[in-house]
């Protein structure tokens, strides 16, 4: 495989926030992540457990917290736990993109053959607060999407999946960046679409004997991201 020719001749561009018209066959972009999975395993897996540790060590701090509140009348106290446990778990997911935007950004870098690292993990808290009302913007707009005609929900969770790496890559703003990726998915959404079932599919196939293949078919789905990404958009801040 010669990497630079990819990088040159399999990567799009944006121009004031539209994506340049793209294509790609989804067999491809599967072997270029698998020939990319080699020396990419531990830095990705590495990435993964700290974020696991870090998130984990922050739902016990909460529990221990829910501990502390006096029991003065229990009906009162098992509604306001229920509420804070909710609010809790919603806060955990939410502080988990930060930790994965590294992740994600990973595998851009491995997309373009820039050095990787399980410190990656750490590198984009500066974006914490973009990244957080994207997250929020998005997840409101396709639960309405669900709520009325289940398809626009659908739609939209593929449609706003590069979202966090444009407003990295690019400094986009939140608004910016989920029109800027709903607009570049359109083009290709079936496509899209039929490479999340596929990875989904290896997924599970690969979880089977103990959850071994998951090593491979992790790292594997973050190159698949980068690679992606770079064919419809470009990589800039590599």
């Amino acid at each position: 495989m010669q990497t630079d020719q990819i990088n040159h001749s399999l990567s799009g561009s944006t121009h004031e926030g539209i994506a340049a018209p793209y294509d790609f066959e989804i067999m491809d972009v599967i072997k270029e992540a698998w020939q990319r999975t080699s020396g990419f395993k531990g830095a990705v897996l590495g990435a993964y457990a700290i974020s696991f540790i870090c998130l984990s060590v922050i739902g016990f701090a909460g529990l221990l917290f829910l501990d502390v509140i006096p029991d003065v009348n229990p009906f009162v106290v098992q509604e306001l736990l229920s509420i804070i446990y909710d609010s809790l778990n919603f806060g955990i997911t939410i502080l988990s993109y930060p930790f994965f935007a590294g992740i994600m950004m990973m595998g851009i870098h491995r997309a373009v053959d820039a050095p990787v690292s399980y410190k990656m993990t750490f590198s984009y808290f500066s974006f914490t607060l973009r990244i957080i009302l994207a997250v929020i913007c998005m997840s409101v707009l396709i639960v309405l999407g669900f709520v009325l005609l289940v398809i626009p929900g659908i739609y939209l969770s593929i449609a706003y999946r590069f979202m966090v790496h444009l407003i990295i890559d690019k400094k986009m703003g939140v608004w910016d960046a989920m029109e800027t990726s709903r607009k570049a998915v359109t083009q290709h959404w079936f496509k899209l679409f039929f490479t999340d079932v596929l990875i989904i599919s290896i997924y599970v196939i690969s979880a089977i004997p103990l959850g071994i293949g998951l090593i491979w078919t992790i790292p594997m789905h973050v190159a698949i991201q980068g690679i992606l990404y770079r064919r419809i958009f470009g990589v800039e801040s590599v």
